[in-house]
């Protein structure tokens, strides 16, 4: 007796892709009772399709599809209001106005006192500030890179932020390279070489 490899069609699986206008009556409805808009609703449902079809490949077939696509709805309304919530509605330009930049001057004035002040330290403390600082490796991967131990590593970074902040008259407690920019990175990579 030869067994048939092919399903019926009466369990046959669909591609949701064609089942997928089936559910648009529900997820409105759904979207209606977040918003209370509809506008606003249809909105959601379309955001809420277009996710769905972008990642249709997630889906698991033979799964609820009307669930999934509920839950990627309210995702989305949760995730919009989230959003929304931070942003600052400024219709008339009063808050906008009301906002400044700092001036180019002052951060040509810090980064010439800071490359003044780099360049003033000994190159095993450059060097790993650029490692640790600027290049964003661990203290176990600067060790490897100059080595030594961790604990070496460890000194110097403390010791050399200390002197630079010493340098730059900042206040005790103020961490040298929490407002480090770019620009201060980029000079921390290029000065120097590389301590013996």
């Amino acid at each position: 007796m030869k067994t048939s490899s092919k399903t019926s069609p009466e369990t046959e699986i669909r591609d949701p892709r064609d089942e997928l206008p089936e559910h648009l009556g529900a997820l409105r409805a759904f979207a209606l009772s977040l918003t209370r808009n509809g506008a606003s609703a249809d909105d959601l449902v379309q955001d809420t399709i277009v996710k769905a079809w972008s990642n249709i490949d997630k889906f698991e077939k033979g799964t609820n599809l009307r669930a999934w696509l509920f839950t990627i709805l309210r995702n989305t309304f949760y995730s919009d209001r989230r959003k929304r919530k931070r942003e600052v509605a400024d219709p008339d330009g009063v808050h906008a106005a009301s906002l400044f930049e700092k001036p180019a001057h002052d951060g040509r004035l810090a980064m010439n006192d800071f490359v003044r002040a780099f360049d003033q330290l000994s190159p095993e403390h450059r060097e790993v500030l650029t490692l640790v600082g600027a290049s964003g490796f661990s203290y176990e991967e600067a060790a490897g890179m100059m080595g030594v131990a961790v604990g070496t590593v460890k000194s110097r970074a403390n010791r050399a932020r200390a002197r630079l902040a010493e340098m730059l008259e900042l206040e005790v407690g103020e961490d040298i390279m929490s407002g480090s920019d770019r620009n201060s990175l980029a000079v921390m990579g290029r000065s120097g070489v590389a301590a013996a």
